[in-house]
């Protein structure tokens, strides 16, 4: 079963944690100094907030898989689509040992399809964290968006999809 995964960027790590335990009503499953992420079942939701990001707001979104084969599956999905993707391959972020793939949808948002693996004592296995953008890829191949897909029509005059 697939988890749906947000990570928003946060400047103050403690406000975040009052704020999103009180909206999830739930403790994070796991707290750092820098991050925090809350494994919830209802909503099936992996939701991290860490001051890593560089910005405030939505970093990116991903889905989170139970197993390899799950993790193959949804990659393959991705290329019968002919969507291209990065894999990054097995990796260290956010505390954790991943298998991960990136793409990034028409609108700019990046996203991860990843297996964890297990926990780790870094947040990231890059050189230098401090100029880690959570951990996510510069170079994430961009989704082509059809060309009439945002465009004004007569039904839809705001030219939004």
């Amino acid at each position: 079963m697939k988890t749906m995964h947000i990570h928003v960027g946060v400047d103050n790590i403690e406000q975040g944690v009052r704020f999103y335990s009180a909206m999830f009503a739930a403790k994070p499953s796991k707290l750092k100094d820098d991050y925090a992420k809350w494994e919830l079942t209802d909503p099936k939701l992996n939701f991290a907030i860490s001051t890593r990001s560089g910005k405030q707001g939505l970093d990116h979104l991903g889905l989170q898989v139970e197993d390899d084969v799950e993790l193959t599956a949804l990659r393959d999905q991705l290329t019968e689509a002919d969507i291209s993707t990065f894999d990054e391959g097995e990796t260290v972020c956010c505390y954790a040992e991943s298998d991960k793939s990136w793409v990034e949808d028409p609108a700019g948002i990046a996203w991860e399809a990843y297996r964890t693996m297990g926990e780790a004592q870094l947040f990231s296995e890059q050189k230098n964290e401090s100029d880690s953008a959570c951990c996510t890829p510069v170079n994430i191949p961009v989704v082509s968006a059809a060309s009439d897909c945002c465009e004004p029509s007569d039904n839809n005059n705001s030219g939004c999809c």
